[in-house]
């Protein structure tokens, strides 16, 4: 947001995906329409309208299975509905992925480069955009099992590529809300080459959360990517002498509960680097503290891609 506050905005990237005519038919937009009361003519806002249709896959799969023995549960569009559903998502996701304007400004990114190989600090995300991830990449930060490591090789996704083994000593690098790139090649998780990400692309990947706080672990639980993320956050929390919560709203409960259970340890820090134009400092440690617990230390700048303390 510090860099394109228009690109990485969550709302654009909707209204975008939900214009597009190849991406979404009248008839997706229909019944996605049916599921949201009282809206007509735009697309989901809030989380709280996609949790709506979470449960409304959900129940879709639900009745699918049910289906059998000449009993049709579901009309065509009910049983299309949970692919719509995700394609929606993906390509929303993509959009907001790829950004071709530019990248993290040197001066931001070289020192977290060093910090990470001087240190190998775990790293977590919850946005889906390339710019950390692609400066890790051409840093030399995920290479490997030198510094850090997302268990991503290329033959897929398996949790036990995040095991240490061998003495090695590698930190982690979390996508705890998932990515655009990474899709299902014959039941296994892989991940796409980032030049071969488009909203054209025929593909659609299905480990990416984007939903109501209530739904978010049943996204997570599916998605055997996410869950294993989030399992080796506790262990990198756990390692941790220092959390620092850089660029986030605070408004991810899920997320939340878990830093301020590690954050609570006698041994450990927080500290939380947010935008000043968040709000008056005092009101926001106020709400830091609340969230996370007291020992919260604030700093606010006017822009976070200044921030070079590590």
């Amino acid at each position: 947001m510090a860099l394109d506050h228009e690109h990485f905005n969550l709302t654009n990237a909707i209204d975008y995906i939900w214009g597009h005519e190849d991406i979404l038919s009248d008839d997706d937009r229909r019944y996605i329409e049916t599921c949201l009361p009282g809206v007509e003519g735009r697309p989901p806002e809030g989380e709280h309208e996609w949790g709506v249709l979470h449960l409304a896959v959900t129940a879709c799969g639900f009745l699918r299975k049910l289906s059998g023995n000449d009993v049709e549960w579901l009309s065509e569009q009910g049983r299309l509905f949970p692919d719509t559903i995700s394609r929606f998502v993906h390509k929303v996701a993509t959009k907001l992925h790829n950004y071709e304007d530019g990248g993290l400004p040197d001066a931001f990114i070289e020192p977290l480069c060093d910090f990470l190989k001087d240190t190998k600090s775990h790293v977590a995300t919850l946005n889906y955009d390339r710019l950390l991830y692609g400066a890790m990449i051409d840093n030399g930060v995920l290479d490997g099992f030198n510094f850090l490591v997302d268990g991503m090789w290329d033959a897929g996704f398996h949790r036990d590529n995040l095991e240490r083994l061998y003495g090695r000593d590698f930190g982690y690098y979390l996508h705890l809300h998932g990515s655009p790139l990474f899709v299902n090649r014959n039941g296994t998780p892989t991940k796409k080459q980032r030049h071969q990400l488009s909203v054209d692309s025929d593909f659609i990947g299905r480990h990416i959360v984007l939903t109501h706080v209530d739904y978010k672990m049943s996204v997570i639980s599916s998605s055997p990517v996410l869950s294993a993320y989030w399992e080796y956050l506790d262990y990198a929390l756990g390692e941790a002498e220092e959390i620092v919560v850089f660029g986030c709203s605070g408004d991810d409960e899920h997320l939340n509960q878990k830093l301020k259970a590690y954050g609570s340890v006698p041994a450990k820090s927080i500290r939380v680097i947010e935008w000043t134009g968040a709000g008056d400092h005092e009101e926001r440690r106020r709400f830091w503290r609340r969230k996370l617990g007291n020992k919260v230390r604030l700093t606010q700048l006017d822009n976070i891609l200044e921030f070079a303390d590590w």
